[in-house]
């Protein structure tokens, strides 16, 4: 077999808050994606893919280290990866290939790259320790940066925003790299990451997509707003977070911000699109893996909960799509996976590109390759997917469990919930307390508990949100100094420039090449 080729690249693109039941692929007509769902047809869709931990930077990390973020630190949303944590970044740079990031990560401290040896733009959010949760006192609202209801309020069209400002320059630097890699000269092969913030709140689209609905069906959430005597101990948390007795809502505004909501998705989908033509027109389509996904979902109305922070599936549940049409049959895949299988999982595509074996991890992973479930061989895999949830809107740790058709949601502070998805998509039936299911909830107890030790972690999440307060203030007296990634950019290289010799320099960025150009001298 041979080394890696130039030809042999990786595309991961990384939207915000895309709930995979918000897809067409994934069996809701609403949505306007004819590029994702060409992308479905003709690749790998996992139809049980959870995020690891339903909040941006957590899941993220998980998503880097193929750890849960109890093992990697990444609590929260001004939580640190540590720097000696390897990432797939890293890896794949000791297996041959060239790394970029264009876009979102959340990365928060001074380490900016993670492995990564380039990085195209700037993060959207901080990258300091503004975010901190605090579980000593978990009644708290902390209004500066918890969310609230005035994206659901304010829905609606809008020309500009900081988010579409920030998607437009991500994907346009995104079409680039592609452009460049192809023209370059440098030998290794891409893994390009772009991480788009869409179509996370606010939710507020521009015309061109908004009008894509105009006369569609677009309907109110399946579930309603619960009673207090009928909602989970946790979303009933969740509904004080957000505020949403803030506010009266019409069903005229909840459908004017579901229809911005799937307006944004139809904004990822054409960037997806513009993307996937740059790999075909520069002959990259059949040798790039492709990966499409999210780091958690929305709940966008449902059991009257918004934006994330909860294992319910329109939170919990994300998009996760494989394609190499040369190298994987298109199919779906019923087991469940998480965020922590996608290390391993390009640890064993790089190893396979190249012909030798990858780096193996120094660190415990806590995922395990998909590469088995891509080819249709499900005969070894455990079928669970975990997530945990260490952040606002709790003072314990939270663990849920998906194993076959069973949702286990388990809490120090809460009644245990058991549903199953196969009966009860819409998580209306709790069945922790059927005698029916008492051995089944015995057996996810006891694998919770195997899990982890909540108290010891509680201790360790309490410890961190101390230490990273002290630190922000700190910080924050006297001269401040950024962890803010200032993307390097040297003008003096950049196009046509005096020292290039003009024809020799178009020729040259130029793809695919033109014929030799030899004039006659004379």
């Amino acid at each position: 077999m041979s080394a890696l080729s130039k030809a042999d690249n990786i595309l991961i693109v990384m939207t915000d808050q895309l709930s995979a039941l918000a897809l067409p692929c994934h069996g809701n007509p609403t949505a306007a994606t004819p590029v994702i769902d060409r992308l479905a047809e003709r690749g790998v869709v996992f139809d049980a893919a959870y995020s690891s931990s339903p909040l941006c930077a957590p899941a993220r990390y998980a998503f880097m280290s193929g750890q849960n973020v109890s093992r990697c630190g990444g609590y929260d949303n001004s939580a640190v990866l540590p720097v000696t944590t390897p990432t797939f970044a890293h890896y794949l740079r000791l297996a041959g290939y060239r790394t970029a990031l264009c876009g979102k990560m959340h990365f928060v401290g001074a380490d900016q790259l993670h492995g990564f040896e380039e990085r195209l733009t700037t993060d959207i959010y901080p990258s300091d320790f503004a975010w901190v949760p605090d579980w000593e006192q978990p009644s708290r609202r902390i209004d500066k940066w918890y969310h609230n209801m005035s994206s659901v309020k304010q829905a609606g069209v809008a020309a500009i925003t900081n988010q579409l400002a920030y998607d437009d320059e991500v994907g346009a630097q995104a079409l680039r790299a592609i452009y460049d890699h192809a023209r370059g000269a440098d030998p290794r092969p891409l893994c390009l990451v772009v991480g788009f913030i869409h179509p996370h709140d606010p939710y507020a689209a521009r015309q061109k997509y908004w009008d894509l609905y105009e006369g569609a069906d677009i309907p109110l959430p399946t579930v309603p707003r619960l009673s207090a005597d009928q909602q989970d101990a946790h979303s009933a948390r969740l509904e004080k977070a957000i505020a949403v007795d803030a506010v009266d809502l019409s069903d005229r505004e909840i459908i004017t911000a579901r229809r911005a909501y799937y307006a944004n998705i139809s904004y990822i989908d054409e960037w997806l699109g513009k993307l996937l033509d740059a790999l075909r027109a520069c002959d990259m389509t059949d040798t790039t893996t492709v990966l499409f996904t999210s780091d958690h979902g929305d709940m966008l109305g449902e059991r009257g909960l918004w934006y994330k922070m909860s294992f319910l599936e329109w939170s919990n549940r994300i998009p996760m799509i494989v394609s190499r049409p040369a190298r994987f049959a298109p199919r779906r895949v019923a087991q469940p996976v998480a965020q922590v299988d996608v290390l391993p999982t390009l640890l064993d595509i790089a190893a396979e590109n190249a012909g030798r074996p990858a780096p193996d991890p120094v660190d415990a992973v806590d995922g395990r390759s998909l590469m088995a479930l891509c080819d249709g061989d499900d005969r070894d895999d455990p079928g669970v997917a975990v997530s945990e949830y260490l952040a606002e809107a709790t003072s314990e740790p939270m663990l849920m469990i998906r194993r076959g058709a069973h949702k286990f949601i388990s809490c120090a502070s809460d009644p245990d919930l058991l549903y199953d998805l196969g009966a009860d998509p819409n998580e209306l039936n709790n069945l922790a307390g059927d005698e029916k299911c008492a051995d089944t909830v015995q057996a996810l107890r006891r694998e919770a508990a195997a899990h982890w030790d909540a108290a010891q972690v509680k201790r360790e999440v309490i410890a961190s949100q101390r230490r990273r307060r002290v630190l922000f203030e700190a910080l924050a007296t006297g001269r401040r100094h950024s962890w803010d990634y200032n993307p390097p950019r040297d003008a003096g290289e950049e196009y046509t420039r005096g020292h290039h010799d003009l024809t020799d320099f178009d020729i040259l960025s130029r793809y695919p090449q033109p014929p030799a150009f030899t004039p006659r001298r004379g």
